[in-house]
């Protein structure tokens, strides 16, 4: 600490030396635009081998100073960077610059600290990034979570359900934790954002978790990142490891995605108005058994209700009430509406963004939908010539109407309803709008979906704020203070509601749960940096700081049954119980990082960053975290000459960052019971651990990039080696001790993978232009140690598959009864691989053609859904004969239960195109004051081709957590068709 004092001390000093005089200087005017003559807003112009410039105007105009023997550096967001030579530079001429696209991206700006960032060509880290016109731009998803889907390379994602509201698990670089935070931490404008996925209790009614407990993970709750509006992002970076992630502490084990909103910029004001309009229907459905009845019959065993049943069938015949219960059910059609209002614009001194924007979007599902209303307005002033100040700050209300689906021990969600429902089954409201009760499930479907309530409703607020002061500036040295912070509050009220009239509330006669939670997250980020630029080959950049992360989490739940009819308050019950759970953590960090560059062809970076947390056993405990890297670019460095090749780097970087203990390991907690009719306390059986350790992440890769052609052809090339040690897991502990559980820490295991981007400009015409991008990835990982005995973990045990820990085993493996008496690995929730490409193809700079295809390639589900279907007799293939012992595959797959999980274990391969958008911009507009139109039509998931026997191979029931890739009847997945309009003033 007293190193770090005695740092920030010198660097403070430095802000007292004078500035150096600047002598003969001359003043250079110019003018900087794109390939086709427009100009380059907000491009930066430096003068060479200083830390001095300016930036253009509205017109991409400048004018700066420079002295004699001086060049300038000109470098905008999208584009190559151009260096000009002193000997270009005179006093008469007025300087027209021209930039070109950087296809390859090697110009663009990375983040490599806290308050540093670096040009891609000189990066030690495999970045990946998402433009808005990426995000946003092809064919808008319904959430921002689910816009990520098939974008990011080296990512594995699946929706944990269809239902409206999102709801995504995001796992970068395979497996980071069993049981700890298995999600990247989202970084906002500098706010870390929260994505807890919070239950609304609805495994009071559905039992899907045993226990009694009113929550579970197999809920179906959306993810709260999925507030997020995606027409306010300007762009995404994806800090997939720790050799990249570090410096964000103890919250990035899992990756790090760094979001910047859109900014105003020097220039007249610009007013845009965008209205989408579209449809959202059901990507598949499964259909239903064709009855006879013969087949109607059969669902019985017993004689009498037999012939009962081919009765009912007879007259549901005759009387033409035979249904598609599937389809009346789930294939409705949503309508979808998207307005959105945005201003920005700025002077000199002073930029502004705002927006107003909202969605309405109606579910496959009656009585399902979201609703999504923002502001969002983003501030950046320059209060003196060495001090900016930035606040970026969003409100967001949001509503989902959820619907009741997934896994089921009580035949009350509507697909487990549905399985067992045969299609002559008369489930229809009477003439005064009563249901009958459904014979052949727990719940009447149609009845549930018309009366129950199962609603997320959030009220958020995001405020950040950026301060960046000059504190000192030399003709070769600047020090900067840079601050960054904010705060992310929500209130999320969930209501689940199920009147006394529902088959299935016969018992309970009604049942009201409400939900109240109130987050509050807080960070700040204090940093001192100093670049010095020691000769025109030699540069450094010098960061220090703090850090700090508060949470504050509370969630109320009050069940309540035995409802007064009409009512839905919890005090109008005859019976009522209530449960609170609240968290607080105190994260503290201290960084350290240096970064060299040596003739803008060798980059060299180290750091190391100091933490603790008040979820570690000793919560004054300093971890220490390091982390280096280093780039050499063969082309700058003058190694390879400049030809066929533009540019070559090799690279390699290693860094490590750990994932905290989950709150309350390391305490015994108290539980409250009624002892004799008197308020009393119990010990909780799951023992706590003093000396819980965190989980140490440490990752080391190497990559290769490349680029021909003259940049029009660029490749990247990474190996990545991941370990985490120490992980913790739950153990069961021996009876004797008074205890069931523990939280230990586990073991080590290790994942391994590579990653190969092409990013490329096949065709290039005047009229013309097609830019494309593949990407491909895979992971591998294993388990190096286990301290615990190896048990099943999540899902539904060997009879239909489970996930299992085991050393020398890979972490995701799926074991199961394998037909021979024992147990074998059936599968491995792991893709092969995983391919996408994007395209952008434009015609005659006005017609643009984008399209998205993702390919996944192996992995396994457990896919119960198929299987439900079985048990119920309802399955469209039940009555086929592919099997070998000639008997309906439906019984044919009921006769492998026990004996054999294979049939449950089921392949996920698809290939879908998940975005494709045709737009159109107006050329040659017959008003002044209308700047700009945008007409456009997209389709979102509308192809995928699969062999998966369910509603959709991305599926997770489990939730965001390790055991991922289980299928048990989700709400469908969706595909939509959006026509857009887009006027810019």
């Amino acid at each position: 600490m007293r190193y770090l004092l005695l740092f920030f001390a010198g660097l403070a000093c430095l802000a007292t030396l004078p500035e150096k005089a600047f002598s003969q200087n001359t003043p250079i005017n110019g003018t900087v635009t794109d390939a086709a003559g427009h100009p380059v807003v907000a491009a930066s112009v430096l003068i060479q081998a200083s830390t001095r410039g300016t930036s253009t105007d509205a017109d991409g105009k400048f004018r700066i100073s420079v002295s004699p023997k001086t060049g300038l550096v000109i470098s905008a967001t999208g584009y190559m960077t151009k260096t000009i030579d002193a000997s270009q530079l005179t006093a008469t001429t007025d300087l027209h610059i021209q930039l070109q696209e950087d296809i390859t991206h090697l110009d663009e700006v990375v983040v490599t600290g806290l308050a540093t960032t670096i040009k891609r060509r000189n990066l030690a880290n495999a970045v990946s990034t998402i433009s808005s016109k990426e995000l946003n731009g092809v064919a808008p998803a319904q959430t921002f979570d689910g816009a990520l889907e098939g974008k990011v390379t080296g990512a594995y994602i699946n929706a944990n359900s269809g239902s409206p509201g999102g709801g995504i698990s995001v796992k970068l670089r395979g497996v980071t934790s069993v049981y700890g935070n298995t999600q990247p931490l989202y970084v906002i404008d500098g706010v870390f954002v929260d994505n807890t996925a919070t239950s609304s209790g609805i495994n009071v009614i559905t039992g899907a978790a045993a226990g009694g407990s009113p929550t579970s993970n197999q809920d179906n709750p959306s993810s709260r990142i999925a507030d997020l509006r995606p027409e306010d992002i300007e762009n995404i970076e994806i800090l997939k490891g720790a050799s990249a992630a570090a410096v964000y502490g103890s919250k990035a084990a899992a990756g790090v995605i760094v979001i910047t909103t859109k900014k105003g910029k020097e220039g007249r004001t610009r007013v845009t108005i965008a209205q989408d309009l579209g449809s959202i229907k059901v990507r598949k459905l499964l259909g239903v058994r064709q009855f006879t009845a013969e087949r109607a019959a059969s669902l019985s065993s017993d004689s009498t209700t037999s012939a009962m049943l081919a009765r009912e069938f007879t007259t549901a015949q005759a009387n033409h009430q035979i249904y598609d219960y599937e389809k009346e059910v789930y294939g409705n059609t949503g309508f979808a509406r998207n307005t959105v209002l945005s201003v920005s614009g700025g002077t000199a001194k002073t930029g502004v963004y705002f927006s107003a924007a909202q969605k309405d979007e109606g579910g496959i599902v009656k009585n399902t939908g979201y609703r999504n209303s923002s502001l969002r307005l983003n501030v950046d002033h320059r209060l003196t010539d060495n001090i900016k100040l930035g606040v970026t700050t969003t409100y967001i209300n949001s509503s989902s109407d959820r619907g009741l689906q997934g896994n089921d021990n009580a035949g009350v969600t509507l697909g487990i309803a549905l399985s067992s429902t045969p299609s002559f089954a008369q489930l229809h409201p009477d003439a005064e709008g009563n249901y009958p009760n459904n014979p052949f499930a727990a719940s009447n479907p149609l009845q549930t979906l018309a009366l129950m309530t199962n609603n997320e409703s959030v009220n958020r607020f995001i405020t950040g704020v950026n301060l960046d002061a000059l504190l000192q500036r030399s003709d070769r040295s600047s020090t900067r203070l840079v601050g960054v912070g904010g705060i992310d509050f929500y209130n999320l009220q969930t209501t689940a509601l199920f009147p006394a009239a529902l088959q299935f509330q016969a018992v309970n006669k009604g049942t009201s749960v409400q939900g109240n939670t109130n987050n509050l997250n807080s960070n700040f980020i204090l940093s001192l940096v100093n670049t010095w630029t020691a000769s025109d080959r030699l540069a450094f950049t010098t960061s220090a700081g703090l850090t700090g992360e508060t949470g504050d989490y509370s969630n109320l739940l009050n069940v309540a049954t035995q409802l007064i009819s009409g009512q839905s308050n919890v005090d109008q019950a005859g019976a009522l119980n209530a449960t609170q759970l609240r968290t607080k953590y105190q994260n503290n960090g201290i960084f350290l990082q240096e970064e060299a560059n040596i003739n803008d062809a060798v980059t060299l970076t180290g750091g190391v960053r100091f933490d603790r947390s008040s979820n570690n056993g000793d919560v004054s405990k300093y971890y220490v975290y390091p982390k280096g890297g280093i780039s050499w670019n063969l082309t700058k460095s003058g190694i390879v000459p400049d030809g066929f090749f533009t540019n070559i780097k090799l690279r390699a970087a290693y860094g490590q960052a750990n994932n905290v203990p989950a709150y309350g390991s390391k305490f015994t907690a108290l539980g409250i019971s009624n002892i004799t009719g008197n308020p009393g306390v119990i010990v909780n059986p799951q023992e706590g651990q003093a000396n819980i350790k965190p989980e140490r992440q440490q990752e080391f890769e190497t990559g290769v990039d490349f680029s021909v052609l003259h940049d029009r052809l660029g490749f990247v090339l990474t190996y990545y080696d991941k370990v985490i040690d120490d992980f913790l897991m739950q153990a069961s502990l021996p009876a004797s001790s008074g205890f069931t559980t523990s939280w230990v820490n586990a073991g080590n295991l290790r994942n391994r993978g590579v990653e190969l981007g092409l990013n490329a400009r096949p065709v290039q015409t005047k009229n013309i232009v097609w830019n494309t991008s593949v990407n491909f990835w895979l992971n591998r990982s294993l388990v190096t140690k286990l301290t615990i005995p190896s048990v099943p973990q999540g899902s539904f045990g060997y009879v239909l598959g489970s996930f299992q820990i085991q050393q020398g085993k890979s972490a995701t493996q799926i074991l199961g009864l394998d037909g021979t008496g024992g147990v074998s690995k059936l599968g491995d929730a792991e893709p092969g691989f995983q391919m996408n490409t994007y395209n952008e193809i434009t015609f005659f700079n006005s017609v643009s053609l984008r399209f998205l295809f993702h390919w996944k390639k192996g992995g396994q589900n457990v896919n119960l859904t198929s299987l439900e279907n079985d048990f119920g007799g309802t399955s469209a293939d039940y009555d086929q004969v592919t099997n070998k012992l000639g008997v309906p595959d439906g019984v044919y797959r009921i006769m492998q239960v026990g004996t054999d999980a294979h049939e449950f274990v089921q392949t996920s391969s698809y290939l879908r195109l998940r975005e494709i958008g045709l737009y159109y911009t107006v050329p040659r507009l017959p008003t002044s004051y209308v700047k700009g139109i945008r007409i456009g039509v997209s389709f979102n998931n509308y192809l995928t081709i699969t062999k998966y026997k369910s509603y959709d191979p991305e599926v997770s029931n489990f939730g965001t957590g390790f055991s991922s890739g289980v299928d048990v009847d989700p709400y469908p997945a969706t595909k939509r068709a959006d026509l857009h309009l887009a006027l810019d003033f």
